[in-house]
């Protein structure tokens, strides 16, 4: 099952290890990118792959159609990429047959970036580390944590490179930015930047939208709110970019971790001890080190935490969300499709 942000790279990440492993697939499109999944299982139906192997089912509603996939005696296996409260509903309908499944959940990537880091390589990471699918992406950067001593800079900065992006339909191959899935998707994005407004961050940067049919929202940057604020607090996908200050490397460490999710980070440093002393400290599956674009089909995707976290409001513990279950991507993502035999042969 995959989701509409990428519909041709989520769809062949999980088909290529399955039929690497001799599977046969029936594969659920979201509703929003039918086609897109559609023309994948065209494409192998004309490089060879036979009949019945790669089976594509759009539907309107997933329910009854997930139902039978997962109630299927011949299924086995069950890989799923999208929301955390999606996939928890999955889990429970695949514990009643055990199945195997591997889950690619919700994110909420922090950015960190340090007063020794460099600056201008930084702001750029930090663009591509949000922008990158204008925001609509699991691995997006979310939360932007800068080291005090270079908070105003970086926010100068990354305000000038926000303003300037190009916003456009796609048409255009120079533009930055394109519109957001749905209309809904849009309209998710505004009570949260009115929030964060109101509670005292200030609206550094704003790009221009085109004055043109489409669910656009506008690139927008956010510096000195509160570290608390709702807009830190869980998953969004849109250009947005918060940016908040911190002291020191153990209150980033505590400020980056401070989330249900563990998926992935990035954090920009001069430093590589302390590159890597972070990284082994930060509660994530990934970890992008002076690099804004982290994912590559050679290497294991996917995220960790499962440990309890104080909620802010309640103060009562809870079984927090993961980032994922299982990894995709490389070796590990193939070996999620096999099973291990151990025989044990009397010489």
């Amino acid at each position: 099952m995959t989701p509409w942000n990428f519909p041709a790279a989520m769809a062949t990440r999980k088909i290529d290890p399955a039929l690497e492993a001799g599977c046969t697939v029936v594969l659920r499109p979201a509703s929003d990118t039918p086609r897109m999944a559609l023309a994948v299982g065209d494409l192998l139906t004309e490089a060879g792959v036979p009949p019945g192997v790669v089976n594509v089912v759009p539907a309107r509603r997933s329910g009854p159609v997930v139902n039978t996939m997962l109630a299927h005696p011949a299924t086995r296996k069950l890989s799923f990429t999208g929301s955390t409260e999606v996939g928890r509903i999955l889990l429970k309908q695949a514990a009643s047959r055990v199945l195997d499944c591997s889950m690619e959940l919700g994110g909420n990537a922090p950015f960190l970036a340090f007063a020794d880091a460099d600056l201008v390589a930084a702001v750029e990471g930090a663009l591509v580390a949000r922008m990158r699918n204008a925001g609509e992406s699991c691995i997006a950067a979310n939360r932007f944590l800068v080291e005090a001593p270079v908070a105003d800079d970086f926010s100068v900065r990354f305000a000038r490179r926000m303003a300037a992006l190009l916003v456009d339909p796609g048409i255009d191959l120079h533009s930055d930015v394109g519109p957001m899935v749905n209309e809904g998707a849009r309209d998710d994005i505004a009570p949260l930047v009115d929030t964060a407004v109101g509670g005292g961050a200030a609206v550094r940067a704003r790009a221009e939208v085109p004055d043109r049919r489409g669910w656009f929202y506008a690139p927008t940057m956010l510096a000195d709110g509160a570290p608390d604020s709702d807009i830190l607090d869980h998953e969004f996908f849109g250009p947005v970019v918060p940016v908040v200050a911190f002291d020191d490397e153990d209150g980033a460490v505590v400020a980056a971790n401070a989330t249900e999710d563990g998926l992935a980070t990035c954090l920009y440093t001069g430093d590589l001890a302390r590159g890597l002393r972070v990284s082994e400290a930060l509660e994530t599956g990934m970890v992008g080190l002076d690099r804004g674009f982290i994912s590559d089909r050679a290497a294991p995707f996917g995220g960790v935490k499962q440990e309890p976290q104080r909620e802010r409001a309640a103060g009562v513990t809870h079984v927090s969300a993961r980032g994922g279950v299982g990894r995709e991507g490389g070796h590990d993502g193939l070996l999620q499709f096999l099973e291990t035999k151990y025989i044990a042969a009397d010489s």
